[in-house]
């Protein structure tokens, strides 16, 4: 079966006769999920299968951005409110190892919300290390204003999530912490120098360059590549994220509608795949969008196939044995009851 290197948003709560005919001719890889695809458990269930069911693909992934903090699809009242990254690092603990079993079993927990909706990737971790004078885009979305903070957290986070069978998605690669600017809205530039990035922002990229997926900034080096955003840029692809960072897992890049990229919706797609990104992210579920997306998105093979099918293969065929209530008790007593 061929299948388009993109993921896909929808519009509602329910998919439409025409997402349901497109899906099925276009055979995306994957779909994102919002807040406005969210109601109940029971409606999230069954967005979950017809998605899948359109593209005849029980495995088929199903995204979602549940950080926690002010990044989470999923909140009250049928899903629990998880902390911002930052509360982990911020834990009162002499004892590191502390801060690392609390992020690990959030994932484990976030991991359990998800899997009973059908949903089986979370893109988290961030791993962006925030500067002075940065935006407060990432701000407490980050787990620390320290690499290797952010690199010890961020892989408790990601083991907690792949026990609970679900893939992490790190981002956003190679680093989004110095942006002065949200990439949502306007293209960031960073003038630091290659030592600076190399010592500070691809460190945590460089721990976690083993886990499956990652998702890219919307950012442009100056030392790197002045012309061209991380996402679509061959320079930063192939001598930063797949060269000093050495991740050789799927690359998906970051929404294709933020504003940080100029251009028309089938010249982005273009170019972030011949930039060396293995698969395009469009979340609106715009229609319009999206058949443009597609009309710049090629079949996924070669090494973006094996990318996908090895990531996949991540996923558990059950998840690691898990004591719900001692999780969250736990969970809610290391945070003193106030994310219960």
């Amino acid at each position: 079966m061929s299948v388009h290197a993109a993921i896909l948003g929808c519009q509602g709560l329910r998919l439409s006769g025409e997402e349901i005919a497109f899906f099925r001719d276009v055979q995306p890889w994957g779909f994102i999920l919002f807040r406005r695809n969210v109601e109940s458990p029971d409606q999230v269930r069954a967005l979950t299968a017809a998605l899948r069911e359109t593209v005849g693909r029980p495995d088929a992934p199903i995204l979602i951005d549940q950080e926690g903090g002010r990044v989470a699809r999923l909140g009250p009242p049928h899903w629990r409110r998880y902390p911002p990254s930052r509360a982990y690092g911020d834990l009162p603990a002499n004892d590191p190892l502390l801060r690392r079993e609390i992020a690990r079993l959030g994932g484990r927990l976030l991991a359990h919300d998800l899997a009973d909706l059908g949903i089986n990737v979370d893109c988290v971790p961030v791993l962006d290390v925030p500067v002075p004078g940065s935006h407060d885009i990432i701000g407490d979305r980050a787990y620390a204003d320290m690499p290797d903070r952010v690199a010890a957290l961020g892989r408790a986070a990601c083991e907690g999530l792949i026990a609970g069978g679900i893939l992490p998605v790190i981002k956003h690669v190679p680093g989004h912490g110095r942006a002065r600017a949200d990439s949502h809205l306007a293209l960031p530039i960073v003038d630091a120098t290659h030592a600076e990035l190399d010592a500070w922002d691809f460190l945590p990229f460089k721990v976690l360059s083993d886990m499956p997926m990652a998702m890219t900034a919307h950012v442009i080096f100056n030392a790197i590549d002045p012309q061209h955003p991380a996402t679509t840029s061959r320079k930063v692809m192939r001598t930063v994220v797949r060269g000093l960072i050495g991740f050789d897992g799927l690359v998906m890049t970051d929404d294709l509608s933020m504003k940080a990229l100029s251009g028309d919706f089938p010249e982005k797609a273009r170019q972030s795949l011949a930039a060396g990104c293995d698969m395009v992210l469009h979340c609106n579920g715009d229609m319009a969008e999206m058949q443009g997306v597609i009309a710049g998105t090629r079949i996924l093979s070669g090494r973006s196939a094996k990318r996908a099918r090895a990531a996949l293969s991540r996923l558990a065929r059950a998840p690691e044995p898990f004591d719900v209530a001692e999780g969250r008790a736990r969970f809610d007593a290391a945070f003193e009851g106030q994310w219960a």
